[in-house]
Order: structure tokens, then C-alpha cells, then sequence
């Protein structure tokens, strides 16, 4: 076997810690998760759409008795998700909820002067135009908290909106403003029922802005599920309006979406304890709650990126950073029923449940390989942070300083000395240090 030195590259010739000669593929961009697991946060929200579509449907049985809980079920659902955007300081889904909650009650209030009047049919149009405004601005909005200075500024402007519409509602077809409120009304661009065309073309414009913000793009390779769900809510909301001939339509719908901000607000909650925001990755909290559920077969990999602390010290921790979401977005590839973790640091970890040591170690090893032979262009001061302009310019270049990353690899499964998962996973970490202390870039057992 040839001795390799410690240069973190990796040559064609070279052979592994096995004796197999390593591949060098062609460099390729680090690819999206699996679309299932990309897209998982946009499954509760068309889960709750269509339940309100069957609640609507079912609702039309209830006897009178318990028409109350129609109006009832969405006042409590955006009750409560106002509530939990404030418990768990998430301004952007207050802000959504609140919208959605003054929307709701003011057109319950205008109804009592009948859904035909002057008054409803004011506070309608207003809504369906503002509250699309809103839930956009929510879903572009930078995450600071409830109590940062911009969220009193659109409570501010909140306020103003509902005196202004609260006043044209109020307005008398006998007063000039009312006259001229109502004239209004009555153009093509502002006549509903159903949705005026300009509540329709704030809704779709919001709602193709809102699929391009939530769209997954590299280096972040899933969806957020508060973007998801505001996706979700726009479109709930946008069917309460095109059915507000419908009372108990619009209200299930409007239930629909305080329900979707609801699991959306406890997805983003889980998220934030279980995934790693720089990589991605699932944290090592979530790693240690799965070991709890393995079976009696399974393997353990545990990755540490070689030389970590000279990319750091010689290029920064911008370019550290960016080595972590490389080797992530290639740890999170890995075949066989492998799922990736960010243990800590440059440390990461690859469980295989149900897979047996020689199963995986062929992926294991095609992991290693394709993360040596992967050239990681140095993002510079001048470079766009859009990942296709960022390409686009790197190619009108002659040359960019690139870089190559390695990683060194222990792995363990159980046996009769190793009985628990945490034995195990010590195990790995043994043979990680064996790897580096053999010339790293390479796997041991």
C-alpha cells in the first residue's frame, strides 16, 4: 500500500485505507435533499386544506344548536396562534396572524349590517386587498422577534388601515364621501362578490412571490415550514374570499388558516431545537434522540473535516462556513437509508439503521472520494450571494482560488462488546482518531 502524506488532496493513484484505488469523479454541484424530505413542511398545510374543505362540506349537517362553533372554531384557532407567535417571539407569524385576525373580526362585525350592505361589502374589498399585502410582508420580513421596532411600526400602520376602512364603511350613502365611497365600490377593478379583480391580483402576485421565497436553493437545501405555511395561509385565505357568499366557507377556511400558522409555528419551534441553521442538517439533539430508537442492526460513521482549524485561521471563518455546508450538503447524499447529522464543530455523523458495517462502508467511501475530489471555489468580497449569479460571474473568469476539502472517517457497528448505541458511537470516534493519525482522508473501522 503507498504512503500518503497529509496534504488534504487526494490523487488518482492513491489507494484507500483498503487498498482500493480511489476514483476522482468529475466535481459536481452539491445536490438538494430528496424532494420528499425537501418539501415535508408543505405537507401539513394541504393536509389542513383539504380537512377544511370536509369540514365545510361536513358543516352544512350540523343542527342549529351548533351553528356557534362555526364562527367560534376560527376565532379560537387565531386566538391561540396569536397567542403562541408571542409566547415563542416569532414577529413574522404575529404579524400574519394578527392580519388575519383583524380581517376575520371585521368582517364579522360589517356582516351584522347584512351581507349585502354597503358596510360589508367596503370592509370585503379592503380586506381582501390589504391582508395578501401583509401575509407578504410577513413572509419576506428578516426573523426579530415580537418586540422589535419594526413590528410596532406595522402595528402603527395596522391601526391606521382599520380607521380608514372603519370610516368608509361607517360612511352614509347620504354624505358626499359616502356617495363617492360607493361609486367606488361599484367599479370593475373593486366590485364583489366574489374577490374584486384587485384582490385577485394582490393574491396571485403575493402568492407567486411567496412559492419563489419559500422554493428551497442552495447552499439552503429544505423548506422552512413558516414559509410553507404562509404559502398555505395566503391560499386559504384567497378560497374564504372567493366563497364569502358562503358563511360557513369562509369561516372554515379562515379556521384553515389559523390552523396551518398554528403547526407551522410548532414545525418552525422543532426546527429550530433539532436542525442545525448553518448546515441544514439535523443537530446532534435530534441524532441523540434517534440512537434511543435504533434496532438490534445499525452502523455508525463519525466525519471530521481534515485541517478544519487551518481553513479557519487561513481564510476566515466565512470560508470555514463554507466548507461545513459542503460537506453537509454531501454527507446529506449519502445512499443506503443513511441520514446525516451536524454532531458539533467540523464533526458530523451518518447513522445506517437497519444496515450492517460492509453494507455501507461502499458509500461511505464514495462519500469520502467525491468530497476529495471536489474543487470549492473561494467566494469572494465582490462575489453575489445568489448562487446562480455567484456561477454565472465565476465563469466570466480566467481563474478562481479554489480550495480542496477532506474529510477523515471512523466507523463502528454492534457487536458483543458493543451492545448500546453510545458504545458505539464511541467506538466510531475511535476509529475516527485511527484515520487521522494514519494520514487522514481515508475510513477505519
Amino acid at each position: 500500500m503507498s504512503r500518503r502524506t497529509s496534504t488534504p488532496t487526494i490523487r488518482n493513484n492513491e489507494q484507500d485505507a483498503y487498498g482500493r484505488h480511489a476514483r476522482n469523479p468529475t466535481p459536481r454541484a452539491p445536490l438538494n435533499l430528496p424532494l420528499l424530505r425537501a418539501f415535508q413542511p408543505a405537507l401539513a398545510p394541504a393536509a389542513i386544506l383539504l380537512a377544511a374543505m370536509l369540514a365545510h362540506a361536513a358543516g352544512r349537517a350540523l343542527p342549529a344548536s351548533l351553528s356557534g362553533l362555526k364562527t367560534l372554531g376560527p376565532s379560537v384557532l387565531l386566538l391561540l396562534g396569536t397567542g403562541m407567535a408571542v409566547w415563542f417571539n416569532r414577529g413574522r407569524a404575529f404579524i400574519a396572524l394578527a392580519s388575519l385576525l383583524a380581517a376575520f373580526a371585521g368582517y364579522s362585525l360589517a356582516l351584522e349590517f347584512g351581507a349585502a350592505s354597503f358596510a360589508a361589502r367596503a370592509v370585503y374589498a379592503a380586506i381582501a386587498i390589504l391582508v395578501p399585502l401583509n401575509l407578504l410582508l410577513a413572509l419576506f420580513l428578516p426573523e426579530r422577534g415580537v418586540s422589535h421596532h419594526f413590528n410596532y411600526r406595522w402595528l402603527m400602520l395596522a391601526v391606521v388601515e382599520t380607521v380608514v376602512v372603519a370610516w368608509i364603511a361607517s360612511a352614509g350613502r347620504s354624505s358626499l364621501s359616502g356617495t363617492a365611497w360607493q361609486d367606488l365600490l361599484e367599479h370593475w377593478l373593486f366590485r364583489s362578490p366574489p374577490t374584486p379583480l384587485a384582490g385577485r391580483l394582490t393574491f396571485v402576485a403575493a402568492l407567486f412571490a411567496a412559492i419563489w421565497r419559500a422554493w428551497p436553493r442552495p447552499p439552503r437545501t429544505h423548506t422552512r415550514p413558516l414559509d410553507t405555511g404562509l404559502v398555505g395561509v395566503l391560499i386559504a385565505f384567497f378560497i374564504a374570499c372567493e366563497w364569502v357568499a358562503a358563511r360557513s366557507a369562509f369561516n372554515a377556511f379562515m379556521a384553515a388558516a389559523g390552523a396551518i400558522m398554528l403547526v407551522s409555528l410548532l414545525q418552525e419551534s422543532h426546527r429550530l431545537a433539532f436542525r442545525d441553521e448553518l448546515t441544514g442538517l439535523p443537530s446532534r439533539r435530534a441524532l441523540e434522540e434517534r440512537l434511543h430508537g435504533l434496532g438490534p442492526v445499525y452502523a455508525i460513521a463519525m466525519v471530521d473535516v481534515d485541517h478544519f482549524k487551518k481553513f479557519n485561521d487561513t481564510h476566515g471563518h466565512d470560508i470555514g462556513d463554507q466548507v461545513l455546508k459542503l460537506v453537509a450538503a454531501r454527507l446529506a447524499e449519502i445512499q443506503d437509508g443513511g441520514r446525516a447529522y451536524r454532531y458539533g464543530g467540523e464533526e458530523f455523523c451518518l447513522l445506517f439503521d437497519g444496515r450492517t458495517l460492509a453494507e455501507t462502508l461502499p458509500h461511505i467511501e464514495k462519500i469520502r472520494a467525491d468530497i476529495a475530489a471536489y474543487q470549492m471555489a473561494v467566494r469572494g468580497d465582490d462575489r453575489p450571494k445568489d448562487p446562480e449569479a455567484g456561477t454565472k460571474l465565476r465563469s466570466l473568469r480566467s481563474a478562481e482560488k479554489t480550495l480542496s476539502v477532506t474529510v477523515s472517517i471512523g466507523i463502528a457497528e454492534p457487536d458483543d462488546v458493543l451492545s448500546t448505541p453510545a458504545g458505539v458511537l464511541r467506538a466510531a470516534d475511535k476509529a475516527l482518531y485511527r484515520a487521522k493519525e494514519a494520514g487522514r482522508n481515508r475510513v477505519s473501522r
